[in-house]
């Protein structure tokens, strides 16, 4: 037996001579005194399978116990940990720390209790302590093999192959010689999984759907079987509550949810209900909350509802305890029976092992074979593995360029399914709620996206598991087999090859039903605007929709540079090259129908942004460049947005009303137009002048470049009317107030207030009320520049997902942050698993350069954004993701014109 203030010998087996603390107490402190009275013997099964007994007094509570085991384990970081109990129920239930343990706990003397991980926090790297680590490995193990945490059968291998490795080393010459601290990668592989920490409590919905609810560090989370249906941020919840069986979750007022604002769940009986809503209430403090909240004064009369509350430390006091304290590092010793048991197994055990854990029965061979993870892995100090070397081995993967490649294909492609998964799950659930959906377009979304979809999540978990396995250590020939790449992208290529034929070309057909559908729709284009104005939906609809085929280009210049990095003799050059060619062949074949149907999609854009002009997207319509220039007038230079298409060019301001749309006052056919230089006739820098049909107009750009640009592309747009052998007979079909090129051009001072009426009189429809303010369009006017249709098209190449640590000019800290670039926009999210991005920069305007010796960063690989008095710096993590992010930056902070495209050659 184990009594109070006595060192265990299952202390002395983890090699902690003496306590350092518990995590529920202060530094300096002692655990609370046992309460007066007789002692009983309680059983605790901790995760390493060992039982234990402590002597609890029969008026102790459950903190008592709890840290009574903390402290035989020398437990620093306890408060992830609970203890659980089998109640007369047979289901499993948490003692809670202000609960008596004898008036809880059924027979007591007769009952086990379980020490678990209780919290999974999303990120293992906040697990400070290598026993904690050690801790976690072990309940991932035993989720693992009761078949709790399910993947998919690689998944599987891969993390039982950490918990073997970690036992049994890396077969060398040296047969003693451990591989340490693979719990690491074990934990970073089991933390990527969806059920990884998900304990499902059984329900049903209102329409008696069996479903099971569980609740993790972000809010609470719904699953259909094994698959996640829904979720509700913790920041979109206003309250929990139960009534008897009943599990309600109350959201908080939201326009732009079209779900209604209480959801309710049936559960099996109302103490299932009160224990689930419990566990909520602890997550929900423990993960959100800075600090242990107050309890609740008792009522002097009578109380209504329950008056349970959290009780201990919050993850941030847990964090902040551990490193404000600097507890000495306490080494564990391996038995010298577990390495001899170790070293006498054999192959046919090992994979004995191997398969009863992949299947979940690993009891069944216990007898035999010793469970893995059974002893501690930080053992053998002279031959210790170091968190420096193992920072060196992570930062050697970083000097190799095929690795860094296969990183950014990994970043892209968690963004790329993320994007999918919008399409597939998000906008399809909003679809299936509305009446106004034709039964048509929900089937074309559906076996559209899906398939790709469902290939896509399987090619990512390869993804992760090949990139864990080559971060991690082993010998030459099996760095040859795992440190490649062209392998896996060309089984998904050729894999692809008979959804990409069909699927890609719908995509297209998507765009154009969908807006069909919206056109005799009314109420589908609101709910279309609605899903649009959410935080999830971060860049257009329509670019979600055509993602398929961008991603294509994206795979193309991925193995092209994996080409040109290896030389023909390397083992993976061969299935590079071959996956390339079948990329081009199929970008080759799609590219024209890509053309038309991103030129279309910014038509749809423009058209939401313009007042006054209809029937903008229209065939043959295209659409060369948009911008701001100054028009020059009696009243001097004023401020107007352009719009170049071929055969017309169109003029506008930018209202104040809520949308901020742009009023169009004129259209200017190009058919006849001729343009001049100007500078030196209105004394104006970089004007030039417009004339057609006995009219001029005078304009000035805010730089000699974007002049240039400008009449390069007008002198184009000319000449293709010229061509055309006369007007183009589809012009503008102008509203009423917009100005012909024939009419006289009168314009007041009270230009914004007739944009307001304007806005007034045509904005009749509610869908017309509410308008993203985020467009390219207005990122050009505010920035004062132009984007061309070059632009796009490099835009859409251009993309890149990954972690950056950014600084602000006056600020010290840097702050880790998942940043992904598309759409000429920056957007900051805290980790790549977050839903919606935290806040986003357009880049429009901006320059980007090195950081100077003078701004005192000194740091390698930081690049500098600036505009005007706005500066931002970035780290990246190598030399290869430095130049990556500045030359995507580069393609949106440098507009392009049309000679230096045709000209351009990217960089190896």
């Amino acid at each position: 037996m184990v009594e109070h203030g006595q060192t265990s010998m299952a202390g002395q087996r983890l090699g902690a001579p003496e306590t350092l603390g518990i995590s529920t107490l202060e530094p300096g402190h002692k655990p609370p005194a046992m309460p007066a009275g007789r002692l009983v013997p309680i059983r605790v099964l901790l995760l390493d399978d060992s039982e234990e007994i402590f002597d609890i007094s029969h008026r102790a509570s459950g903190r008592v116990l709890f840290e009574t085991v903390c402290l035989h384990l020398n437990l620093i970081e306890g408060d992830y940990f609970g203890l659980e109990f089998q109640s007369s129920h047979r289901k499993m239930v948490s003692l809670y720390k202000c609960n008596p343990c004898m008036r809880v706990c059924p027979g007591p003397k007769h009952t086990v209790l379980r020490f678990v991980v209780k919290f999974f926090p999303p990120d293992h790297t906040v697990l400070l302590e290598e026993l904690t680590r050690y801790l976690f490995a072990l309940q991932v193990r035993q989720d693992l093999a009761s078949g709790r945490l399910t993947c998919s059968d690689p998944s599987a291998a891969l993390l039982v192959s950490h918990i073997i490795q970690s036992e049994i080393g890396d077969f060398e010459e040296t047969r003693f010689s451990q591989t340490k601290h693979e719990y690491y990668r074990l934990l970073e592989v089991a933390s990527r999984l969806e059920m990884y920490g998900i304990r499902l409590h059984p329900a049903k919905d209102r329409e008696g759907t069996k479903l099971s609810l569980a609740v993790a560090h972000g809010g609470v989370l719904v699953f259909q079987g094994h698959n996640r249906i829904n979720d509700f941020n913790w920041s979109k919840i206003r309250k929990l509550s139960f009534k008897r069986r009943r599990f309600l979750v109350k959201l908080r007022a939201d326009p732009s949810n079209v779900n209604q604002d209480t959801l309710e769940f049936l559960m099996a009986s109302r103490d299932c209900c009160k224990m689930f809503w419990k566990i909520c209430v602890e997550y929900h403090a423990f993960f959100r909350l800075f600090e242990e909240p107050r309890p609740k004064p008792k009522p002097v009369l009578f109380s209504r509802g329950s008056s349970f509350r959290f009780s201990g430390r919050t993850q941030k006091q847990v964090i902040d305890y551990v490193k404000e304290n600097d507890f000495k590092k306490l080494p564990f010793n391996r038995s010298v029976l577990m390495i001899f048991i170790c070293v006498c197994l054999s192959f046919s055990e090992v994979t004995c092992a191997l398969v009863t854990l992949v299947n979940g029965h690993a009891d069944d061979c216990r007898a035999a074979t010793p469970s893995p993870l059974i002893s501690p892995m930080l053992n053998d100090t002279g031959a210790k593995r170091t968190d420096d070397e193992e920072d060196n081995r992570r930062k050697n993967c970083r000097t190799d360029k095929a690795y860094c490649i296969a990183k950014e294909l990994l970043n892209t492609e968690r963004t790329y399914l993320k994007d999918l998964e919008l399409i597939t799950v998000l906008f399809q659930k909003v679809l299936d709620k509305e009446d106004c959906v034709p039964e048509a377009l929900k089937t074309l979304l559906s076996s559209t996206y899906e398939p790709l979809h469902s290939h896509h999540t399987h090619f990512l978990q390869e993804l992760e598991e090949r990139l864990s396995l080559w971060e991690g250590q082993c010998n030459m020939q099996v760095k040859g087999e795992i440190q490649r790449l062209g392998d896996l992208l060309l089984k998904s290529v050729q894999e692809l090859k008979v959804i990409l034929c069909v699927c890609l070309e719908m995509s297209s057909e998507c765009v154009f039903a969908l807006e069909r559908a919206c056109v005799a729709s009314c109420r589908l284009e609101c709910v279309c605007r609605e899903f649009e104005l959410q935080k999830v939906c971060y860049i257009p609809l329509n670019v979600f929709l055509l993602s398929p085929l961008h991603r294509l280009l994206h795979y193309r210049q991925i193995l092209d540079r994996l080409c040109k990095h290896y030389p023909p003799t390397h083992t993976d050059y061969s299935d590079c090259k071959a996956a390339l060619d079948d990329v081009c062949k199929l970008e080759a074949a799609l590219r024209p129908g890509l053309e038309e149907i991103e030129n279309y999609q910014k038509l749809l854009e423009l058209q939401k942004d313009l007042i006054g002009v209809e029937h903008l997207a229209v065939a043959g319509r295209q659409l060369i460049r948009l911008g701001c220039l100054s028009k020059l007038s009696g009243k001097g230079l004023q401020q107007r947005m352009f719009f170049l298409f071929n055969g017309v060019l169109l003029y506008s301001t930018r209202g104040i009303t809520s949308t901020n749309q742009f009023t169009v006052h004129r259209q200017l056919p190009l058919h006849g137009m001729t343009i001049r230089e100007s500078e030196d006739e209105w004394g104006v820098p970089h004007s030039f002048t417009l004339m057609v049909q006995q009219q001029s107009l005078v304009v000035a750009a805010r730089s000699e470049s974007e002049m240039e640009k400008w009449m390069e592309d007008l002198k184009m747009a000319v000449d293709m009317a010229e061509e055309s052998n006369g007007p183009t007979a589809d012009l503008l079909t102008a509203s009423k107030g917009v100005k012909s090129s024939g009419a006289s051009e009168v314009e007041s001072e009270d230009d914004h207030r007739g944009s307001q009426t304007s806005l007034q009189c045509n904005g009749n429809d509610s869908a017309n009320t509410r308008h993203r303010g985020n467009t390219t369009a207005h990122v050009c006017w505010h920035r004062n520049t132009s984007v061309s249709k070059l632009d796009f098209s490099i835009a859409t190449e251009n993309q890149l997902s990954g972690n950056l640590l950014r600084k602000f000019k006056n600020s010290n800290g840097w702050q880790r942050l998942w940043v992904v670039f598309t759409n000429f926009t920056l957007f900051f999210y805290k980790t790549h698993e977050d839903e919606y991005p935290l806040a986003s920069l357009p880049l429009l305007g901006y320059s980007v350069t090195h950081a100077g010796e003078s701004e005192n960063i000194h740091k390698d690989h930081v690049f500098k954004l600036h505009f005007k008095s706005h500066i931002y710096y970035f780290r990246t993590e190598s030399e290869y993701f430095f130049e990556r992010w500045m030359t995507v930056i580069r393609s949106a902070t440098a507009s392009a014109s049309r000679t230096r495209y045709l000209n351009r050659t990217e960089p190896d």
